[in-house]
C-alpha cells in the first residue's frame, strides 16, 4: 500500500475505527430517536436519524474497507481501491435521501395547523450529547484515516462532523421553541437536513472527480514537475500525468536522458524521478516512468524504423565482403531523431594492430552505411586476447 502499512494492518485499523464509530452511532441513534418522541421535537428525532444514516454508512465502510485492501488478483491488477470511491457515492446518496426526508417531514409540519411540536429541555440535554460524542468521533475517524490515508474514512469523519454541526442547529432550534418560537424546532430540522444533503452532495462530487480520473492541481502537478526536473541526468520531463484511485494518487510521466546510456542506467535513473515524486507527494502509490532519449515532443519519431533482428540480418548481409566482420563482439543501436546509430564492438587482437584496426573500421562503417536507416557508426577495439568462440 502507498501508505507504508501492510494491507491487513490497515484494514484493522480502520475496522477498528468504524465499529467504534458504529457501536457509538448505535447508542445515540436510540437516544436521540426515543429521547425525541418523548421530548417532542422533530428536530432531535431528525438528528437521530442522521445518526443512523452514519451507522448504515459504518457498515458500507467494514465492507469496503475489506474488499478495498484485498491484494491484486489477474483481473484486478491495479488492486481494489476504486471500491472505497463507490462507497464514498453510496454514503453521498444515502445522506442524500435521508436530508430529503426530513425535508418533506418539517416542511408538512410547518405548513399544516396544528403540527408543530413542543420539545422538552430533555431534548437539549441529549442535542449537547451528542455534540460531544460526535466531536470525539470526528477527531478519532480523522486521526486514523490520515494515519492509512483512506478518502473513505475522511468521509466517513465529516459525516460525523456533519452531525455535530446539526446537534448544534438542534440545541438552537430546541433553545428557541422553549423561548416562545414553536416554528424553531422545525425550522432547526430544516437547517439539519440541508447540512446533511450539502455533505452528501460533496461526497458525490469528489467521488465523481475520481471515477473520472481528475488529477492533481496545477499546481501540484509543477512542483511534480519542478522535484525531477532538478535531478541530475534529468534533460527534461513532461507528459505527467496524475489519477486518484482510492486513497492512493497513480502517475506516469516521460523524462528524457542521456541517449547512449545503459538499460540499467536509464532503469536507476527512473527509480530515481521515483523517489523525487514520493519526496513531494507521499499519496503516490504506482508510477510509471517512460524514458525518451530524445524529446519526442520535438525530434523525429523513431517507431517507424526496423526492429533489432532486421537491422542486424540487413548489417550482416552488407558486411559480407568485409571479412574481418565476423570478429564483430556486439552491436548497439541507438534510434535517434529518426535514424539508427551503430556501436560495433571487436577485439584488437582480431587485427593484430592500430592500422589494421582502422583499415577495418573504415570497412564496416562504409558497409553498414550501405544500410537503409542507418546513421552514425562508431567502431571500438577492446584489449584482450581472442575468446575461443572468436576463432583464436
Amino acid at each position: 500500500m502507498p501508505t507504508g502499512l501492510p494491507s491487513e494492518t490497515r484494514y484493522r485499523a480502520m475496522r477498528r475505527v468504524t465499529v467504534t464509530g458504529a457501536v457509538i452511532n448505535v447508542c445515540l441513534a436510540a437516544a436521540q430517536v426515543v429521547g425525541g418522541l418523548l421530548a417532542h421535537s422533530q428536530a432531535l428525532v431528525a438528528d437521530g436519524m442522521h445518526t443512523l444514516s452514519d451507522l448504515v454508512s459504518d457498515i458500507m465502510v467494514l465492507f469496503a474497507a475489506r474488499k478495498a485492501n484485498e491484494a491484486a488478483d489477474a483481473r484486478h491488477p491495479y488492486g481494489h481501491g476504486r471500491i472505497e470511491t463507490l462507497a464514498t457515492v453510496a454514503v453521498g446518496l444515502i445522506l442524500a435521501g435521508v436530508a430529503m426526508g426530513i425535508i418533506l417531514d418539517a416542511g408538512r409540519r410547518l405548513l399544516s395547523d396544528g403540527g408543530l411540536l413542543s420539545p422538552t429541555p430533555l431534548a437539549m440535554a441529549l442535542a449537547a450529547l451528542a455534540v460531544v460524542a460526535k466531536e470525539g468521533l470526528y477527531h478519532y475517524t480523522m486521526h486514523v484515516a490520515r494515519r492509512v490515508r483512506s478518502n473513505l474514512l475522511k468521509a466517513n469523519a465529516w459525516h460525523h462532523r456533519s452531525d455535530v454541526v446539526s446537534s448544534l442547529v438542534v440545541l438552537a432550534g430546541v433553545g428557541a421553541t422553549l423561548l416562545g418560537v414553536p416554528s424553531m424546532d422545525a425550522v432547526a430540522a430544516i437547517l439539519v437536513a440541508l447540512l446533511i444533503g450539502r455533505m452528501g452532495a460533496q461526497l458525490i462530487w469528489n467521488s465523481a472527480q475520481e471515477l473520472i480520473d481528475t488529477g492533481v492541481e496545477p499546481e501540484e502537478q509543477r512542483r511534480m514537475l519542478r522535484a525531477v526536473g532538478a535531478l541530475r541526468d534529468i534533460r527534461g520531463v513532461h507528459a505527467l500525468r496524475t489519477r486518484r484511485m482510492g486513497g492512493t494518487l497513480l502517475a506516469d510521466v516521460h523524462v528524457q536522458v542521456p541517449p547512449r546510456i545503459s538499460v540499467s542506467e536509464g532503469h536507476r535513473l527512473s527509480e530515481a524521478v521515483c523517489r523525487a515524486l514520493r519526496g513531494v507527494h507521499e499519496e503516490l502509490g504506482d508510477i510509471l516512468v517512460h524514458i525518451d532519449p530524445e524529446d519526442d515532443q520535438l525530434r523525429a519519431p523513431s517507431s517507424h524504423l526496423p526492429g533489432r533482428a532486421q537491422i542486424l540480418d540487413r548489417l550482416q548481409r552488407a558486411w559480407a565482403g568485409v571479412p574481418g566482420a565476423r570478429y564483430v563482439e556486439d552491436v548497439v543501436l541507438h534510434y535517434l531523431d529518426g535514424r539508427i546509430h551503430l556501436e560495433l564492438r571487436l577485439p584488437l587482437a582480431a587485427v593484430g594492430d592500430a592500422a589494421g584496426a582502422r583499415a577495418l573500421a573504415r570497412q564496416l562503417i562504409a558497409a553498414s552505411r550501405e544500410v537503409e536507416d542507418i546513421g552514425q557508426v562508431q567502431v571500438f577495439f577492446r584489449c584482450g586476447d581472442l575468446s575461443p568462440q572468436d576463432g583464436a
